[in-house]
């Protein structure tokens, strides 16, 4: 078995390493035509992925690409790519499409696909720092909102990294009307008196995989569920906070601005029905 932290999947053939893809004439480096899916593989399951790739594709239609691959392809693609790595190893998936060609607009007749695999661990549910983020989540109509797409994530990076010159690790986004949208790298959840409250999608955040499953499990296990217009200040005062998100799943929110929580049992029980349900359970 190969020792590679990454393997590559370009131009119809596997490849170790992350190889160049891009000139500095490519639409999806010089005008950010790229959009991208990301899954998670670890102790020898895959949950969602393909949701996953089926959203990668509806992303391709909505930033106006040809999503080159049928889901189920890209599926088969993903499993080949994590067979490479150890069982049970802690991966990242990440299928991406681009547009070679275009002026501004996107050429969807050169639209490419590529692959990823790599090494990643999950972090370990210790909890997290949240503050407030001057910086808010664009509406459709300013943003392709309803992709998964890079050209969105330098907003999130600068309220990510100015949560973090505060001392913070993440922050929460406000959409255009004030309310709570979103982290910068997942989706929010908020507990009071037992109930669990997340916002409700409105065309400035992805609806994510993770969140839609961790909504699914809860109300399944007889948690009620509230999807709806929340203020930061409900955030502050809740009883625990929690994100959920391909990349760590489900995981506590120890600090919020300068209040400190625990890992609440709401939270923690979501985080177990996760992990029993992608195991099969």
């Amino acid at each position: 078995m190969s020792e590679t932290t990454v393997w590559t999947y370009w131009q119809d053939e596997w490849v170790e390493g992350s190889p160049a893809i891009m000139t500095p004439m490519s639409h999806g480096a010089w005008l950010a035509s790229t959009v991208f899916d990301g899954a998670r593989a670890f102790e020898g399951v895959a949950p969602d992925l393909d949701l996953h790739c089926e959203r990668l594709n509806n992303s391709a239609v909505a930033m106006g690409l040809e999503p080159l691959h049928a889901t189920g392809h890209i599926l088969d693609l993903c499993l080949d790519g994590v067979a490479r790595f150890p069982k049970g190893a802690e991966l990242y998936i990440r299928p991406m499409y681009w547009a070679e060609g275009g002026f501004v607009a996107a050429d969807p007749a050169t639209t490419r696909f590529c692959l990823t695999v790599h090494l990643s661990p999950i972090p370990e549910p210790t909890g997290f720092s949240l503050t407030l983020s001057p910086f808010r989540r664009p509406t459709y109509e300013m943003a392709p909102t309803n992709a998964k797409a890079a050209c969105l994530y330098p907003n999130s990076g600068r309220a990510l990294r100015e949560a973090q010159t505060r001392g913070f690790d993440n922050a929460a986004m406000l959409d255009a009307l004030g309310n709570v949208a979103e982290l910068a790298t997942a989706n929010i959840w908020m507990v009071k008196d037992g109930v669990a409250h997340t916002p409700a999608p409105n065309g400035t955040f992805l609806n994510g995989v993770t969140r839609q499953r961790v909504a699914k499990l809860l109300r399944a296990a007889g948690v009620t569920v509230v999807e709806r217009p929340m203020t930061w200040r409900e955030f502050v005062d809740a009883d625990e906070v929690f994100s959920s998100g391909n990349y760590g799943k489900v995981m506590p929110v120890t600090r919020i601005e300068d209040r400190d929580l625990q890992p609440g049992p709401v939270g923690i029980h979501a985080r177990e029905l996760y992990w029993d349900w992608a195991h099969g359970g």
